[in-house]
Formats: structure tokens, C-alpha cells, sequence
């Protein structure tokens, strides 16, 4: 199975829960997550709510089972899909009291020309994924760049071992709403629009990941200035200018932690401090990722 994850995460666990409290703006996404996917996963409080607030099942309440536990989480490259899927897995499974596996779908072999076996490999990763599943455990899989292998099978260009590529990973998705609530799959992905629709028609949730707010870029500033002793002023003025008026994109949130940030470092060491004033002329000089479309 080497060869199909690029990982295997056993949860809950410590330095996915560590790196989930450097995310910004994630307890309202996950907030919205797990409300749904909480209605797949704990049935029997789901009836007794029903029971207790209305003196029956609601028809609702069996409706249910035909939802099905899939994330799509969309959104420009460097707003934080991944790094969020791996954190709302380690999140749900402490919520709930449960051990689980998170599985992350190796995209290096995606990217060899092997299209004729994405197939047999979407078979062996759902394989793993259920056996993965048990009673008092979840099992997570994420797809990664899922437009790479859920393309929309309408396209004139699509070989015949791409669409039945697509096919089989809906049959996949299929079988997995049928384990009741122990095994939910992510697919992340930068172009949305080139998801199958037949796949875009069973998530539970399609969650977009956008680039931050000024809110969110002072937070940003915040959490990794923390001793540096900005004052709000200058942290707003460092937000506004983030957010990069007059162009087409600010920056994402990769974009100023691992380039503006470590630019601003590297022009004070070694010899001075790093200031407002660095970091000011940074985020001037330094252009924001361009928007994937």
C-alpha cells in the first residue's frame, strides 16, 4: 500500500492537533463539517433528539442514510484544503470518542502516466479504507487534486480508461455510503468546475476555501509575530496591504507564511531587528501567488 498513500495518520493525534490550532478561520468550517456528517455518524442520538423534541422518528430521520459522506473542500491553491482535511479528521475523531485512520491518496502516482491502472487503484485504496473502518473506528481517505481523477467524464478529450476510471470511483463512492457512517472521504481541489457531476451531486458538502480576509491576515501577523510587539495599527496596515488593492489576488496563506514572512527574515538577519518596517517593504516588494482557474 506504500505505493498509494503518500501517508497513514493514526488519530486522534498530537501533532495534527498542535498544527490545527495554527489554522486560521478553521472552527467555523469545521463547525459546518461536523453538524452534517454528525447526523451520519451518531444515528441513535439522531433519533432520540427526534423522539424527545417531537415524539417520533421524523421521516427525515431515515431519509438520512441516503446522504452521502463525502467533503468536497474547493477553493485556490495555499487557502489550506489539505492541511484543514487532516485537522477536521483529528477533530471529528475526538469529538467523538473514537480512534481512527486517515489515508491520504498518493498524487506521485497520478502523475506517472499510469491511467490505464487509476482503476485498479481507486479499487485498492477503497479496499484499504474499508478495512481500515471498524466499529469504535473511522477511516478517512483523501483525495487530493481530485480533478486529476474525478474529471467530469463530458469532455471530448477524456480516454476510454479515464472515464472508466471516474466511473468506478463513483461506484466506490457508492459502497462507502453503505457503512454506515465509518468511513468519510475529501476530495480537495483547485478547479472545481472540472469535477464530475455525478460526483458534485453526492457530497454532503462542498466547502469553499477562499484567500483571507483582513481580519484573517492580522490573525495570520498575530500568530507568527507573537513577541514582536506590533501594535494594531501597524498590524492592520500590514493586513490592508496583504489584501493587494488594485491587483487581481492578495495573498493566500501559504503565500505569507512561506514567502513573505521568511523574505522579511532574511532582510533583517543577521544584523538587525526585524521590524514593522521590514515587513512592510516585504509585502510591497513580494507578489501574490497567482489564482488557479
Amino acid at each position: 500500500m506504500a505505493d498509494i498513500f503518500d501517508n497513514i495518520i493514526t488519530l486522534p493525534n498530537a501533532e495534527v492537533q498542535k498544527q490545527t490550532k495554527s489554522l486560521v478561520g478553521f472552527q467555523s468550517k469545521f463547525d459546518r463539517i461536523y453538524s452534517n456528517l454528525k447526523l451520519l455518524l451518531d444515528k441513535d442520538s439522531l433519533s432520540d433528539w427526534s423522539k424527545k423534541h417531537h415524539k417520533v422518528d421524523l421521516p427525515i430521520i431515515s431519509q438520512l442514510k441516503d446522504k452521502y459522506p463525502l467533503i468536497i473542500l474547493a477553493g485556490d491553491a495555499g487557502t489550506g484544503k489539505t492541511i484543514s482535511a487532516t485537522s477536521i479528521a483529528d477533530k471529528m475523531t475526538r469529538e467523538l470518542k473514537k480512534e481512527g485512520f486517515f489515508l491520504k491518496l498518493s498524487t506521485r502516482v497520478r502523475g506517472e502516466g499510469m491511467h490505464g491502472e487509476m482503476g485498479k487503484l481507486v479499487n485498492d485504496a477503497f479496499a484499504e479504507l474499508k478495512s481500515q473502518a471498524g466499529k469504535r473506528r473511522l477511516a478517512f481517505l483523501l483525495i487530493d487534486e481530485a480533478d486529476a481523477i474525478a474529471t467530469t467524464r463530458a469532455t471530448g478529450q477524456m480516454h476510454q480508461e479515464e472515464k472508466a476510471a471516474v466511473n468506478t470511483l463513483i461506484q466506490k463512492i457508492d459502497e462507502v455510503r453503505e457503512m454506515d457512517g465509518r468511513a468519510i472521504l475529501f476530495m480537495s481541489t483547485n478547479r472545481l468546475h472540472f469535477i464530475d457531476e455525478a460526483i458534485l451531486r453526492r457530497a454532503a458538502i462542498i466547502l469553499e476555501f477562499k484567500r483571507p480576509t483582513e481580519e484573517e491576515y492580522k490573525e495570520l501577523y498575530v500568530q507568527s509575530l507573537r513577541g514582536l510587539n506590533l501594535r494594531d495599527a501597524e498590524l492592520s496596515e500590514l493586513a490592508k496591504l496583504s489584501m493587494k488593492e488594485g491587483e487581481p489576488v492578495g495573498y493566500s496563506f501559504s503565500d505569507v507564511r512561506l514567502k513573505v514572512l521568511p523574505e522579511a527574515v532574511a532582510m533583517a538577519y543577521p544584523s538587525k531587528p526585524l521590524s514593522f518596517d521590514i515587513l512592510k517593504e516585504t509585502i510591497n516588494n513580494v507578489k501574490a501567488s497567482p489564482e488557479i482557474k
